[in-house]
């Protein structure tokens, strides 16, 4: 079951905003267990030049979907990444369900979730090193294949997991290149 937390920023939520994203968004609802209860956090912005841009983040157990878009109709923002979650949803869900039944596990419904700490630099060297924030990450064993599918679907740089086959914590990145390159963590 989907819960709402919908922002506007230089814009009113009405009622029948909030009506029409909860209608869209709580279609994806079909591709969640049933028994979960998750928060779609919809923010919805509002433009000088009239461009609406509607960013969707639903944080699940082991996934987190996130997804914006813009068009000068909100109401069509709404539709293009509602279509553009779900896409996320059945790419994901096809390649996690294959590479599982390849390992030999019954079906999975997500991969584990990655939150990436966040880095903020400070002109004041006193402060340069302050940490900022911090996450506490669930780490669940996959290949490098997810790791960067995962990854790539947050819109995040790095990504850390466990491997599993070696059970060895790594890292996948994204080089400036475009391509990914992999950290491996052992002993020496």
């Amino acid at each position: 079951m989907l819960m709402f937390n919908i922002r506007g920023e230089n814009i009113e939520v009405t009622q029948a905003i909030r009506d029409y994203v909860e209608k869209r968004i709580s279609k994806l609802e079909k591709y969640f267990e049933k028994d979960l209860k998750n928060t779609a956090h919809v923010n919805l912005k509002v433009y000088s030049d009239k461009q609406a841009k509607v960013e969707v983040t639903i944080p699940l157990p082991y996934l987190t979907l996130r997804a914006e878009e813009m068009s000068n109709d909100l109401y069509a923002s709404v539709d293009l990444v509602t279509d553009k979650l779900e896409r996320q949803i059945r790419k994901y869900k096809t390649k996690v369900n294959r590479k599982s039944r390849e390992k030999g596990f019954k079906n999975l419904e997500f991969a584990p979730t990655q939150e990436q700490a966040d880095a903020q630099s400070d002109s004041d060297n006193e402060s340069k090193f302050q940490v900022v924030r911090t996450k506490q990450l669930a780490l669940k064993p996959m290949d490098n294949e997810e790791a960067i599918l995962q990854m790539d679907m947050l819109g995040h740089d790095f990504f850390i997991y466990e491997d599993a086959e070696t059970s060895g914590i790594n890292i996948v990145y994204r080089r400036n290149d475009g391509r990914y390159g992999l950290i491996e963590t052992g002993e020496e």
